[in-house]
């Protein structure tokens, strides 16, 4: 029914083919590897955990337009509360995962877990999505931001053209998949740097406004929950925005069987890392309001910018690259995560055998990094990207919120798994119930562009039995499977 799981063979070329397990069973979890094998090796230390973390949750956003949450609140006071909230919501699932990648010490994020939990067919399509339309249109959306704020310190006084902001971003993107494809140590180095210049860019917006605060300026804090009511609708897209502000955390998961002694690494980098982050957006937030009415943050086009311009003078000239750098350690870490879902998946034969191939020497998944090139190029020149992104916006919740509900689950299924670390169960339960909801939210807020979306995800299904079900597939259809 299913190609079976590659057995670890010299090819003709440079690869072989990554370490298969098939679909997960008690006693092959944590086993080394045989001897002989090429795999990806264990490079990913505590720091780098977290520094991938940081640096894929931390993007433009938070320097350039964080008015979402306070277009949909109204207040001052009921923003810096939804930003505290969805930090804490995220972190409650970021627990989740740290307890699924402690039990299954398996790489592919929520492709393994929802594999584990309910089987391949919910399992293909979460990939299939991710593959063909969110993660190519994802990538290209930061990727363009990186483009356009590299190049913002050379057009000061024009325009830039959109043909120089695709072309630049075409060139960040391959720079960005060579890197991956070369070296796992220089990707993870890489990602350190690009994290800790995210956190200097955010320290050079909140020491200002402490400094600010100390000084007295707190008239935007005056009746802080004073404002335009929000309506019953807008609270929950408030979280809806905040909650993707902080998406990211997941990705240590995606890379588990790289993670050196991930039984303590995992929880201590997300632990860590959703601290740091919710601390650094908090009061990045307020850093803002001690300068900038909430008027005025509604009307900026890029608040970390007119921030700086009324406190630092020139130096506001070095905004722009700090989003740059900071777009970039996110295209960075979500490529070198994301490309070993496509791995694991190839392995378990529900993608192309070739994306389950590592490179002899240099210990990459190179096939599994250089398929989403020419599939972002596409997106980058061709797609309406923003709507691509409203329309599977909806998927992510829905199969992040699934695979939460597979921690219960499997608590039930298999109670004598062993388990590392171990959190609350009320935790899971509120957590999925909360990406359940906002996915309930988008069918009833925009159901033309969720709805298209489901349709789009949906599409997974029959391609599920064409491309793995189907058993007497022609010779020439299975070559071009590499069957």
């Amino acid at each position: 029914m299913f190609r079976k799981a590659a057995v670890p063979t010299v090819s003709n070329g440079s690869y072989l083919q990554g370490q298969a397990n098939g679909k997960l069973s008690s006693k092959d979890r944590g086993q080394p590897a045989r001897e002989g094998k090429v795999v990806l090796k264990k490079k990913v230390t505590l720091l780098r955990g977290i520094s991938i973390i940081i640096g894929t949750i931390i993007g433009a956003g938070i320097f350039i337009s964080p008015k979402g949450i306070l277009k949909n609140t109204g207040s001052v006071g009921m923003s810096l509360t939804v930003w505290t909230a969805c930090g804490i919501l995220s972190l409650f699932g970021a627990l989740c995962y740290a307890e699924l990648g402690t039990c299954i010490k398996k790489s592919g994020g929520h492709y393994t877990y929802i594999l584990e939990a309910f089987g391949p067919l919910p399992a293909f399509v979460r990939v299939w999505v991710e593959l063909l339309i969110i993660r190519p249109a994802a990538t290209a959306v930061i990727s363009l931001a990186f483009g356009r704020y590299i190049l913002e310190p050379f057009f000061m006084q024009c325009e830039i053209p959109e043909l120089a902001i695709k072309l630049i971003t075409a060139v960040g993107i391959t720079l960005v998949m060579v890197l991956n494809s070369t070296s796992v140590s220089w990707s993870a180095r890489i990602q350190m740097f690009l994290t800790f210049c995210k956190l200097v860019a955010i320290l050079i917006i909140i020491v200002p406004g402490v400094i600010q605060l100390i000084k007295g300026e707190t008239q935007h804090f005056k009746n802080a929950f004073a404002g335009n009511d929000a309506s019953v609708m807008g609270l929950p897209l408030a979280f809806y925005s905040g909650m993707y502000a902080y998406s990211g955390w997941f990705y240590l998961n995606f890379v588990t069987e790289e993670v050196e002694n991930p039984e303590k690494n995992i929880p201590l980098a997300i632990c860590i890392s959703m601290i740091i982050v919710t601390v650094g957006y908090v009061l990045t937030n307020v850093a803002y309001f001690t300068t900038i009415s909430a008027g005025e943050l509604l009307l900026s086009k890029a608040v970390a910018v007119t921030f700086a311009e009324r406190l630092m003078g020139n130096f506001s000239l070095a905004v722009p690259v700090f989003v740059a750098l900071s777009c970039f350690g996110s295209m960075n870490g979500g490529i070198f995560a994301v490309s070993r879902m496509f791995f694991v998946a190839s392995r378990e034969g529900h993608l192309p055998e070739i994306l389950s191939m590592i490179h002899v020497r240099k210990h990459t998944p190179l096939p599994a990094v250089i398929v989403l090139h020419p599939l972002t190029m596409i997106m980058l020149f061709n797609g309406d990207l923003y709507s691509l992104l409203n329309f599977l916006s909806f998927a992510r919740w829905l199969f992040i919120g699934l695979v939460v509900a597979g921690l219960i689950y499997l608590r039930y299924k298999r109670p004598d798994m062993p388990r590392p670390f171990k959190v609350p169960l009320f935790i899971p339960a509120l957590f999925s119930f909360t990406c359940l909801f906002m996915v309930a939210l988008s069918l009833y807020s925009d159901p033309v562009n969720t709805g298209i979306g489901f349709a789009i995800t949906l599409t997974g299904i029959p391609a599920y039995y064409l491309f793995i079900v189907w058993d007497n597939k022609p010779k020439w259809f299975r070559k071009l499977l590499g069957k």
